[in-house]
């Protein structure tokens, strides 16, 4: 009994390691943008295990708010369309700040990353923490893809969140947390997207119907990542949170 107790939890572990965040990853990442970023300021957070991740911060004189920016699967936050986001928002008059999610190996699956949900929890309670120190009670939120699910993991744990407004981007699932907060939430995707997006859209509309404010909104020939489509993207993210992500810094 005791060989099959000892052979489990060496199973377990080792299940566990294989799912564990990537720190060395995110660490060669942290060093190759902090020096690379022109428009912002690297400013590195703690996790409860004191792992130090990093953030970029970029202040917007007179802000109309501060945006938490989330990324995808397996990037960084100044990657791709999110990396875009956070420098043209601020110029729309919006402090941003782009958090680096948990990221695995670079094979790993999607369906593998439930394992670092809480962890990304945790970063994203970092984020808001840190900017009420900045004097922002209930920022906004931009998120894409997996940082989409990462999102809506921890609202559907913290639907109290002082959250202002959610643009959630590129959603393959159904909100889970959507019917347990009180602020709106845009659903936006592409017309051409992935085909778990596309499928899930019926569902994530409804989730969000009896929300006021919240909408969705399909972009035309815009695919997952709304390649080509910067202009369209930030003016549909910027006309919403003028609408409903607007809260001065106090």
């Amino acid at each position: 009994m005791r060989h099959l107790l000892l052979a489990f939890l060496l199973l377990f572990s080792a299940g566990h390691a294989l799912a564990a965040a990537d720190y060395e990853r995110e660490q060669k990442w942290a060093g190759e943008i902090k020096d690379a970023i022109v428009v912002g300021d690297p400013v590195y957070l703690e996790q409860k295990n004191g792992h130090k991740f990093l953030t970029i911060y970029t202040e917007a004189p007179e802000a109309k708010n501060a945006v938490v920016l989330v990324h995808g699967m397996g990037v960084h936050p100044d990657w791709g369309l999110i990396g875009q986001l956070r420098q043209q928002l601020v110029q729309q008059g919006y402090t941003t700040l782009s958090v680096q999610m948990p990221v695995l190996a670079a094979d790993a699956k999607p369906e593998a990353y439930a394992a670092v949900l809480p962890e990304a929890d945790e970063r994203l309670q970092a984020a808001l923490d840190f900017l009420k120190t900045k004097g922002y009670a209930r920022p906004a939120v931009v998120s894409h893809s997996m940082g989409t699910r990462m999102t809506d993991h921890f609202l559907a744990a913290h639907p109290d969140a002082p959250v202002q407004a959610w643009v959630a981007i590129g959603n393959s699932l159904a909100f889970q947390g959507a019917g347990k907060v009180h602020f709106p939430i845009l659903d936006l995707y592409g017309q051409n997207d992935l085909p778990a997006v596309l499928q899930t859209a019926k569902a994530r509309a409804a989730a969000i119907r009896h929300h006021a404010g919240s909408r969705q909104v399909a972009v035309p020939r815009a695919d997952h990542f709304f390649t080509g489509q910067d202009a369209v993207l930030l003016r549909t993210v910027t006309e919403f949170l003028d609408k409903y992500g607007r809260a001065s810094k106090r």
